[in-house]
């Protein structure tokens, strides 16, 4: 089987001949327009600190070299301005030239299309997180607005990614705290379920799976993300979700998870043995050699302070424990 043809059957739960995985050489390829928007590189400000723009008008900002830093000033102060903000524009075709070229050079490999995010995603970094949730209920006219012309503009994205040759979007949504989702599932059920349905109905209408990143304790929605349409939900704290409570969303949904061994938790212990079995478990409990799991790798060591061998024995052993014969 071809990388692609592992990962197809991943999703499918078709017993692929071995676990799927985004370590070198892996079968994942990601890709992405080059449309050109106001964002920056990041630049370093001062002995300690990086500041960049993104494609939004948000200004983002790190401590150190390497991380994906966070936002620090969304770029509306109210939500009136919105009419005068330049809103990104993915609908030319010619900014997705590197697509095709990717999926040219890669033509057995699982190509990604990266997305900036679904509507929550985008918006909340438009606003301080604590003044765009206190926006969600006071101002919902004007946040519907808002999320409408967010949608508007990820639609010709999708579209675009499909019509250049992609098999897949991935797109960050990080829902949650370490304790719990920043909205109750009641308000994420009337206003951003109905919106990701959406998003996902049109990219499956167009071939395309809905791959999603999530940090945080975000269980209470996960039936939501799956009835809504997302095919993979990757976590690199599988541990904060608990293995069999994984394993227990799937005999209700086809949902793939993809992870590496935990970051935060096993990882951090650096003990081979117990980086080895925490991937024989996730093996065991989700992927049982018929699909379900994709075996990752995060690609920040450095930000997690650990050196490379450890995740490259998380690696070796998915690999030696992932293959259909063990389970047959």
């Amino acid at each position: 089987m071809t990388p692609k043809e592992i990962v197809q059957a991943t999703l499918d739960f078709a017993h692929p001949e071995r676990v799927a995985h985004s370590f070198p050489e892996s079968d994942l390829i990601w890709t992405r327009e080059t449309a050109k928007t106001i964002s920056t590189d990041w630049r370093k400000v001062d002995a300690t600190r990086w500041e960049r723009t993104d494609e939004w008008g948000n200004t983002w900002a790190r401590i150190d070299p390497t991380s994906k830093g966070e936002v620090v000033q969304g770029v509306l102060d109210s939500l009136d301005s919105m009419d005068a903000m330049v809103f990104p524009d993915y609908s030319r075709t010619a900014d997705f030239e590197q697509v095709r070229a990717d999926r040219a050079a890669h033509p057995h490999a699982w190509l990604i299309g990266s997305v900036p995010g679904f509507t929550f995603n985008v918006a909340r970094k438009l606003r301080r997180i604590d003044q765009y949730l206190m926006d969600i209920l006071i101002e919902p006219e004007k946040i519907k607005t808002l999320h409408n012309r967010v949608d508007a503009v990820l639609e010709p994205l999708i579209r675009n990614y499909a019509a250049a040759g992609a098999d897949s979007i991935m797109f960050p949504e990080d829902w949650g705290t370490q304790t719990a989702t920043f909205t109750g599932p009641d308000l994420w059920r009337e206003e951003f379920f109905p919106r990701t349905k959406k998003l996902c109905a049109l990219a499956h209408s167009l071939g395309l799976k809905v791959f999603m990143h999530s940090c945080g304790a975000i269980g209470e929605i996960i039936p939501g993300l799956c009835e809504a349409g997302i095919d993979a939900l990757q976590f690199d704290q599988p541990e904060l979700h608990g293995f069999k409570n994984l394993a227990a969303y799937q005999k209700n949904h086809q949902i793939t998870f993809w992870s590496p061994v935990d970051i935060q938790k096993t990882l951090q212990t650096k003990n081979e043995a117990a980086i080895r079995q925490a991937a024989r478990d996730m093996l065991d409990t989700i992927w049982k050699g018929r699909g379900g799991f994709i075996a990752g790798f995060y690609g920040d060591n450095e930000s997690i302070g650990l050196e490379q061998k450890w995740q490259e024995i998380a690696s070796d052993e998915f690999l030696k424990w992932g293959t259909r014969q063990r389970y047959a």
